[in-house]
């Protein structure tokens, strides 16, 4: 397990948060202290937390679970789609859709439409509708990219959500909490922490400090993932000695029908000779017995 050390937090500025003005009170239990009007989040928790919520992903991605990654801001958008990528998760680097997980059989159908546009295209079957027709779907192609690229490999709602900025994300997290899907998420000094399942006090506006979290996160996946295939039960060595052998073998000629079988096959050879005529009966080739020497007479 790759753990988060408190050093590379600070080199990070992880622990910075919003002016205290802008405070929401139920994060004071994260919260270390306050200087220069800015509150400091608790590292020692960050660390914790973090490192927990790293054993969570993992051991989701181990029982196959997916996780999609959420980061809208400006800030968050490349870490997000670089990290999730390299972890093979699905992301949103984009607005979020309304809809996305409560109407996700929409959803779904939208990013088939997508495909559908994509193959009208690349076949060269749009070069027969007129230049407007054309047009039209050429913008509607780059709409849908835009906004379904990270989500076109997801088959059904994700098992978890990690977020970016709770804060901004507020729509991705009713739908998740309406559906009961957990969430990890980066939660800064401003936001409110009790609607996420995982909480990792972090700051969410820094890129060195985005880029840190998510790419652990990132990590976790991959060590599911590693660790699923370990898991998976390999055949016996017996089992493929004999699986090799049976290959190995020709196969037999399997008959289906008995119009496809002869009279040898049905009846067998001595029955076939029981039933033959008389007439029919192969003629048999009298042997010659070699001539017997001459008895001699008594002396």
């Amino acid at each position: 397990m790759a753990t988060i050390s408190m050093k590379a937090l600070l080199e990070s500025g992880v622990h910075f948060g919003h002016r205290t003005n802008k405070w929401d009170p139920r994060m004071k239990p994260y919260i270390f202290t306050e200087r220069n009007g800015i509150h400091i989040l608790d590292l020692q928790q960050t660390v914790k937390l973090a490192n927990s919520a790293y054993g969570v992903i993992r051991d989701l991605v181990v029982n196959g679970g997916t996780v999609l990654f959420v980061g809208t801001k400006r800030q968050a958008q490349e870490t997000v789609m670089e990290e999730a990528t390299r972890a093979g998760m699905p992301y949103v680097t984009e607005r979020w859709m309304g809809g996305m997980l409560t109407n996700w059989s929409t959803m779904y159908q939208r990013i088939q439409e997508l495909e559908r546009l994509e193959k009208l295209r690349d076949s060269g079957d749009i070069n027969r509708l007129t230049k407007k027709e054309g047009l039209l779907i050429e913008r509607e192609i780059t709409r849908l990219q835009t906004r379904l690229s990270g989500v076109r490999s997801m088959k059904r709602v994700p098992n978890m959500l990690f977020i970016v900025d709770v804060g901004r994300e507020d729509a991705a997290v009713d739908e998740a909490n309406l559906l009961g899907i957990p969430i990890v998420a980066l939660v800064d000094t401003n936001c409110n922490p009790q609607n996420i399942d995982y909480v990792i006090p972090s700051n969410d506006d820094a890129i060195r400090a985005i880029k840190l979290l998510v790419s652990k996160m990132a990590d976790a996946v991959l060590e599911g993932k590693a660790m699923r295939k370990e898991e998976q039960p390999e055949e016996p060595a017996e089992a493929k000695a004999d699986s090799k052998s049976a290959k190995s073998r020709p196969a037999r000629k399997v008959v289906e029908t008995d119009e496809e079988m002869g009279d040898d096959a049905l009846l067998g050879k001595s029955t076939l000779a029981k039933m033959a005529k008389p007439e029919d009966a192969p003629a048999v080739e009298e042997t010659k017995k070699p001539d017997e020497p001459a008895a001699t007479a008594p002396q």
